[in-house]
């Protein structure tokens, strides 16, 4: 392990994005891989991560347990599960290790440590690591702001067949930023879906609808729908590798900010 190097542990190394994240990484000089972790009862448990992805083996073997791989580690990156999200929070922690969690589908039970992990941690939160995304969050906040409150706001996301949460964390932040550039809560004027005798539409929801099927990628878009007009804002994702790359630029900058919780818009603006 070279001392000009960021040692770093890859959690979730034998998903989609972990293994994407493995074919990025020689591009980022600043990071070496130091740790690769699969889940408990994985057939590859032992295997070269590397060459798990396709690539030249490396010699880091992958791990079901993290814990052990952290001594030498100054970053972890973890798009495994949600519901090991917990379990890696409190390592990270007690090792003193910044940690980007790019898992979605966080419990809300979950609120509470990733606030307290903050004080110790530097810890970024990444529903979406692509640029063009992030830039689309702070488009809905400026066109949420100073729209008209008469224009309603409808989120569609499309992902993959396999993608197991909706509306996906994205699609979240999304509301997230609409409804904070208005003044309200998410939670207070969110509707998710809507079927039979809905009724009319209540003003000042906030709307989502998901689609799953096939192998898509990731699509957002938004609708601002005024009397007579519509605004309509997209993103479209064809090649996994962006958000890889994003994940991978956004650790090597974590590595040197202090404590804190951040999110991919501090990584774009610094």
């Amino acid at each position: 392990m070279s001392g000009d190097t960021i040692p770093t542990v890859l959690i979730g190394a034998t998903g989609r994005m972990g293994i994407n994240i493995l074919r990025e990484l020689p591009r980022f000089s600043g990071l070496e891989l130091c740790g690769a972790v699969a889940s408990e009862g994985s057939t590859a448990i032992g295997e070269d991560a590397a060459g798990r992805a396709g690539l030249p083996p490396i010699g880091v073997k992958l791990s079901a347990a993290l814990p052990p791989l952290l001594s030498g580690a100054k970053l972890v990156i973890d798009f495994s599960s949600a519901r090991a999200a917990p379990a890696t929070l409190a390592a990270c922690v007690a090792a003193r290790v910044p940690l980007l969690l790019g898992t979605t589908g966080l419990a809300r039970e979950l609120a509470a440590p990733l606030a307290a992990a903050a004080d110790s941690i530097a810890l970024l939160i990444a529903p979406n690591t692509s640029p063009g995304l992030n830039l689309l969050l702070s488009l809905v906040s400026t066109a949420a702001s100073r729209l008209p409150a008469g224009f309603d706001i409808e989120i569609v996301e499309t992902h993959h067949r396999d993608k197991t949460d909706a509306p996906s964390g994205t699609a979240l932040a999304i509301g997230e930023a609409a409804a904070e550039a208005r003044g309200m809560a998410l939670e207070d004027v969110a509707v998710y879906g809507r079927h039979g005798a809905a009724g009319a539409r209540e003003s000042g929801r906030i709307g989502f609808a998901s689609v799953r099927g096939g192998d898509i990628v990731g699509e957002h878009e938004v609708h601002f729908l005024g009397q007579g007009e519509r605004l309509m804002l997209r993103h479209s994702v064809s090649d996994r590798g962006v958000f890889a790359r994003g994940a991978l630029m956004a650790g090597q900058w974590l590595v040197s900010q202090g404590p804190g919780r951040y999110c991919m818009a501090d990584v774009f603006i610094s």
